[in-house]
């Protein structure tokens, strides 16, 4: 089992930054990728972004340029800081993490989630 605890979440004005922190434990050596999800109430899981143990990174393209995936496998722990912030960026972001070495951008493809860290952009 993988445990994941996502932090960082918060109010920021449209423009704003925020960073985002994934803390893993448990089996970590399992597990081949790991990723952001969003989600607005009503909405399906929206993919962010995903990294691998090779540090391949593959973004949406709404998040191109302005979120950039980062991992400290010392500290075992993924960050997300994200720029210029905007109204439609509000949700709640999900740490994951896949067992898979062909997990790409379907929630279906993670094995392992956090509990979720909410982010919300005023406009």
């Amino acid at each position: 089992q993988v445990q994941l605890v996502e932090s960082g979440g918060g109010l920021v004005q449209a423009g704003g930054s925020l960073r985002l922190s994934c803390a893993a434990s448990g089996r970590t050596s399992s597990t081949y990728a790991m990723g952001w999800f969003r989600q607005d109430p009503g909405k399906e899981r929206e993919f962010v972004v995903t990294i691998n143990w090779s540090e391949n990174t593959y973004y949406a393209d709404s998040v191109k340029g302005r979120f950039t995936i980062s991992s400290d496998n010392a500290k075992n722990t993924l960050y997300l800081p994200m720029n210029s912030l905007n109204p439609e960026d509000s949700a709640v972001y999900y740490c994951a993490a896949s067992e898979s070495p062909f997990s790409g951008t379907f929630p279906r493809e993670y094995n392992y989630w956090g509990q979720g860290t909410h982010v919300t952009v005023s406009s």
